[in-house]
């Protein structure tokens, strides 16, 4: 198996930013010994955290839930505190260096997916529609960083009314331009990849209007989708197992949540993701 951590910037060539990340875990099976070959698909993981921290409990737990699907799986520490375009471009850089090393990692470069969990949501969805910003063409120059597939759970998307205020400040620094330009129902466009969402509608946290409004900018714009809200739960609950909630109480009381993982598995094996013989 392939586990190792890769510094996107020096990869690159790029100058890192002050207290920057841009760190990619990889987490993908070798072609070797008696293992019958197969052509797999991969998947980029954003944890969330209001853009101030990376969550733990979003990164290698659902890093693990996708390897064991048969995906090689990413999980990308990108730099927080900090305003866009930084963490966009770090996203973009993260799927170049996956379809640059897709030999490498034995997965199918044409089939690479990003899921994104609250603001990691909001920078998946960044990278979904706005694949074509003028910064990453600066950094990446014609590289194709577009998404496959866009997964979202439980996402910031709006810096609207709905929007969760916090982590809107934190990408757009504060600039009322600039969240309004990063108010991704807004920038959907029928060039944006086919989208899977889902959320909780008692989210007292990020409100499920989040995931509304983007849904209805893909049937508007003729991107297909395909969403599933749950009545109880509450924000974060990640893979919603027993290696994310230690406490049995509150597994118990949102281990219903979890089927959202393998919504996700048939979602994407519908849109081509499955795993193959090679």
């Amino acid at each position: 198996m392939f586990y190792e951590k890769i510094d996107l910037y020096q990869y690159f060539s790029l100058k890192k930013p002050q207290n920057g990340a841009g760190i990619l875990t990889v987490y993908c099976r070798e072609q070797s010994g008696d293992l019958l070959k197969k052509s797999r698909p991969a998947m980029l993981v954003l944890p969330g955290g209001g853009y101030e921290y990376c969550s733990e409990r979003e990164q290698e737990p659902v890093a693990m839930r996708f390897l064991d699907a048969g995906f090689g799986a990413f999980v990308l520490k990108y730099t927080v505190n900090t305003a866009y375009p930084v963490p966009l471009v770090e996203a973009a850089m993260a799927i170049s260096y996956i379809r640059e090393n897709a030999e490498k990692y034995s997965i199918d470069g044409v089939r690479v997916g990003v899921l994104g969990f609250s603001a990691g949501g909001h920078l998946a969805g960044m990278l979904a529609t706005l694949y074509a910003d003028e910064h990453i063409k600066a950094a990446l120059g014609g590289r194709l960083v577009r998404p496959d597939a866009l997964l979202l759970a439980y996402p910031v998307l709006s810096g609207g009314e709905f929007g969760h205020q916090g982590t809107m400040d934190h990408i757009s620094g504060g600039d009322p331009v600039l969240k309004k330009k990063l108010s991704l129902e807004t920038r959907v466009t029928k060039d944006c990849p086919p989208a899977f969402l889902w959320h909780t509608t008692e989210d007292d946290c990020v409100p499920v209007e989040n995931s509304l409004l983007f849904a209805a900018a893909c049937r508007k714009a003729g991107v297909p989708f395909e969403m599933h809200l749950f009545e109880k739960g509450w924000h974060g609950t990640s893979v919603a197992g027993i290696e994310t909630e230690g406490d049995k109480e509150r597994l118990n009381k949102i281990g219903h949540l979890s089927v959202w993982f393998d919504l996700a598995l048939s979602w994407l094996k519908q849109n081509g993701f499955a795993v193959e013989m090679a």
